[in-house]
């Protein structure tokens, strides 16, 4: 992230000092040494940023709080459990339709109960969590490789 900002921000700082320091103050190799310390610096912010976002994630990796660790896993094992149950549904429908059929019913009911914004901040919600998670960690594996 820090490549894409680099550029722009050592315009500004490159402008600001020409304004602060006019050019017969400061030489052209001198302005080039500011701007590279402002690029070294601005890389060391990056840098402490991503060591504290990595150090949250271990830290939440690690934690025995069992709903830390397993909220994520646990959405997932409740739609796990909706899926498996489609194959006793099945097998009672081939037996008792009727039964199967108002259990459906009864569920899709239930589901459609839920009012619509709510799965829209649901949805939302949980994908936007999980993209800012994995754009964190290609970003900490970025960092590691440089």
């Amino acid at each position: 992230m820090w490549q894409t900002l680099l550029g722009p921000l050592a315009d500004i700082a490159d402008t600001v000092l020409k304004r602060v320091l006019p050019a017969e103050k400061m030489s052209e190799a001198e302005r080039e040494q500011f701007k590279a310390q402002f690029q070294v610096a601005l890389m060391s912010a990056e840098r402490e940023r991503m060591e504290t976002a990595m150090s949250a994630i271990i830290a939440e990796a690690k934690s025995a709080d069992p709903f830390t660790s397993r909220a994520r896993p646990g959405f997932l094992y409740v739609i796990y459990a909706l899926i498996l149950f489609g194959i006793p549904m099945g097998i009672l429908s081939a037996f008792q339709p009727e039964i199967a059929a108002r259990i459906a019913e009864g569920f899709r009911a239930w589901l459609a109960a839920v009012p619509e914004f709510l799965w829209g901040v649901f949805g939302t919600g949980y994908l936007g969590y999980t993209m800012a998670r994995e754009y964190g960690k290609g970003q900490i594996l970025k960092a590691r490789k440089a």
